[in-house]
């Protein structure tokens, strides 16, 4: 085989490798915008005002009712707007019935 013509197939593959490995990119990259825009769209938008009633997710604390201006201060205050929940305050607690369970021994025949 020809050292010249060996070196230009060469190259030539080279070439085409690179191509597939910028397509490969390029796919991942808009798989990726994609998935993103998904992924945001599903995403509720929270909206709260002054004075609402809020559940505000502390590491330390769990989930405690707080309202969005400070009440010791009378200043508002910022928080992650991730970390808060709408409050609902009338909301109603009803029991539920107990049925108890018995254990059922296995039939004889």
């Amino acid at each position: 085989m020809d050292i010249d013509a060996a070196r230009v197939h060469r190259k030539l593959q080279l070439n085409e490798l690179e191509e597939i490995r910028n397509e490969a990119y390029e796919n991942a990259r808009i798989y990726k915008e994609k998935t993103k825009a998904y992924h945001d769209r599903m995403i509720r938008s929270k909206t709260f005002s002054i004075r609402q009633k809020v559940l505000l997710f502390n590491s330390h604390l769990r989930l405690f009712p707080v309202q969005i201006q400070s009440l010791k201060t009378g200043h508002e205050f910022k928080v992650n707007g991730h970390r808060l929940k709408p409050y609902y305050d009338n909301f109603k607690e009803h029991t539920v019935e107990d049925i108890p369970l018995h254990a059922v021994s296995p039939r004889e025949d």
